[in-house]
């Protein structure tokens, strides 16, 4: 999991950042700007802030505050993003930077033109339910989860949190002008998981001598909680509007969001020809037996409902033995690593698994690999589905993308970018291709280099992921910008990428809830690749581990960036 680029402001923090953008002081550094942009954003964003490890600044203390989405807190964003935009082209020429300076110049300018890109076009707080409930229930969980103070300080900020809830929510109705039904649908579901977080989970480990304070602020937060659910399933439910961000808007946001020249249509067109010589690829390694059926006999050998965390646990120790054995990178040191069930109210985007990483000021916190469970309520097919989908080789898969050696791995070494301030741009801002594209392209390094001694069944349930992981980018901008229904999507993956039906309909919703998120799979993966090559070239005989050690150094930098900075490393 990353945080979502779109940030919200905290009233104070941002009367302070309009103030200085106002001024607009004449000899900004660079190293200055870079500074007061990850430390005053952060400002501006409480619930963001305690995740990461900030948690004051000039006097301002965040972890007991909810980020301000009023009508003026979003005019103030839109002044600090603008005012911010002034600054960096008045006092900064990108061209005459160092590498390092230039990498971070990057990413910053790609946040600004999205941001300003969502606040003045795309506008998801008045079209998307879900933004309020997953910020909300990330509010609460995180100083739940991570034991960055006594935990009796960690409730305190919790109760304060719910005692802001009822304006938090208010100000949601307020903002909120219509929503596509899928949006709506999910947020009725996830603010489920919100009661049940303050109910059960957050009631249950309350210290005995705050539980009297605790239970009549939660009480007022619950109704509030409550009475949201029941206005999104009646008033905003007559509120109808289409999901699918068009091609003006998805053209753009594409370009800041995976930091990229490439177009939609070029990467499409990349991402068609690969599904093709993927699934040739297949058709010759399943030889008689049919690519169909031996993945359909593959697929039975899977884990139970019960068995499936402690599987996912077994996968994750065998993967890191095998990391090190083959010494493909250097493995940090320690493990703050804990597998946990997906928190329910981030089900709707998470229904199979993610990871959450350490804060980037506190990585000795711990960081999550969350793995959504299998309902047992769920109909027998529908179980039955998922397991499939996640069998015996499907699940260290998984475990290999999220935790050992993909995104735990890159995590770790990210929490190591000095100084302070670019290990946090890098981590909160940084380029989503990098991210996801580590996490492909470290898989494929993992089935190469033999894991599993080259078993046939690996290497066929890994090209059926890597089919998926490109068809993402086909569906996205399909779906977003050419009018692909619902019965193309399921076709494209039920027929020609062999997903299981409940990986199929779960990708389907996801897909509505999320826009230009889908293709960093494909295009990271192949920017990972690129970059590789690029480093090998320049230094023969040089081993993989050293190529991996120093482009996982730099942390969530543009791909292309990875040549310019390893060069002298």
């Amino acid at each position: 999991m990353r945080f979502p680029f779109f940030k919200y402001f905290s009233p104070a923090a941002a009367a302070m950042f309009l103030c200085a953008c106002a001024q607009q002081p004449k000899g900004d550094s660079f190293s200055t700007l870079s500074e007061e942009f990850v430390h005053e954003s952060l400002a501006l964003s409480p619930v963001s802030a305690t995740a990461v490890g900030f948690h004051e600044y000039n006097g301002a203390q965040f972890d007991g505050l909810l980020d301000d989405l009023s009508r003026n807190g979003l005019q103030r964003q839109h002044a600090f993003f603008a005012g911010f935009r002034a600054r960096l082209d008045t006092a900064v020429d990108p061209s005459k930077l160092n590498a390092e300076d230039r990498a971070d110049y990057d990413i910053i300018d790609d946040q600004i033109s999205l941001s300003l890109l969502e606040l003045e076009t795309i506008q998801s707080y008045r079209h998307n339910p879900t933004l309020y409930v997953e910020l909300l229930g990330n509010a609460l969980f995180t100083p739940y989860s991570l034991e960055y103070a006594p935990k009796p300080k960690r409730y305190t900020q919790i109760i304060s949190r719910l005692n802001h809830v009822p304006e938090f929510l208010a100000n949601a109705k307020l903002n909120l002008s219509d929503s596509p039904e899928s949006w709506n649908r999910v947020a009725q579901e996830e603010n489920d998981g919100n009661i049940d977080l303050i109910d059960h989970t957050l009631r249950d480990a309350c210290p005995y001598d705050q539980r009297a304070k605790y239970d009549e602020t939660a009480a007022g937060a619950l109704a509030s909680i409550r009475d949201f659910t029941s206005w999104l399933r009646t008033d905003l439910a007559h509120q109808a509007s289409d999901w699918r961000l068009g091609k003006s808007n998805y053209d753009k946001k594409f370009r800041y969001a995976l930091g990229t020249d490439v177009t939609p249509e070029e990467l499409l067109r990349q991402a068609e020809g690969k599904l093709r010589s993927i699934r040739h690829d297949m058709e010759q390694l399943a030889g008689a037996e049919g690519v169909k059926n031996a993945l359909d006999r593959i697929a039975q050998k899977h884990a139970t409902p019960e068995t499936y965390f402690s599987d996912a646990k077994r996968d994750l120790a065998e993967a890191a033995d095998y990391v090190r054995t083959k010494h493909l990178l250097t493995l940090p040191e320690g493990n703050n690593l804990d597998v946990i069930p997906t928190p329910a109210f981030m089900r709707g985007v998470y229904g199979v698994g993610g990871f959450n990483p350490a804060p980037a000021l506190e990585p000795k916190l711990g960081a999550y690999y969350w793995i959504t469970p299998v309902d047992p309520k769920w109909p027998k097919e529908r179980i039955e589905s998922k397991l499939r989908e996640y069998n015996y080789y499907g699940l260290k898969i998984l475990t290999i993308h999220e935790a050992m050696p993909g995104h735990w791995v890159q995590a770790q070494f990210a929490a190591k970018v000095q100084p302070d301030t670019r290990r946090v741009l890098r981590g909160v801002y940084g380029n989503g291709p990098y991210v996801e594209g580590w996490a492909v392209y470290a898989t494929e390094v993992m089935v190469d280099e033999g894991l599993l001694n080259h078993d046939r069944d690996f290497q066929l349930t890994w090209y059926k992921q890597l089919l998926r992981a490109v068809a993402n980018t086909v569906l996205d901008i399909r779906l977003q910008t050419m009018g692909m229904t619902e019965q193309q999507a399921m076709d494209l993956m039920l027929n020609q990428t062999y997903q299981e039906k409940e990986e199929a309909v779960g990708k389907w919703q996801r897909a509505q809830l999320s826009s230009c998120q889908l293709p960093m799979y494909f295009l990271g993966y192949q920017g990972w690749k690129d970059a590789r090559q690029a480093y090998t070239s320049q230094r023969a005989g040089t081993s993989i581990s050293a190529f991996h050690d120093a482009a996982l150094a730099e942390g969530a930098v543009r791909l292309p960036s990875i040549s310019t900075l390893t060069r002298t490393k």
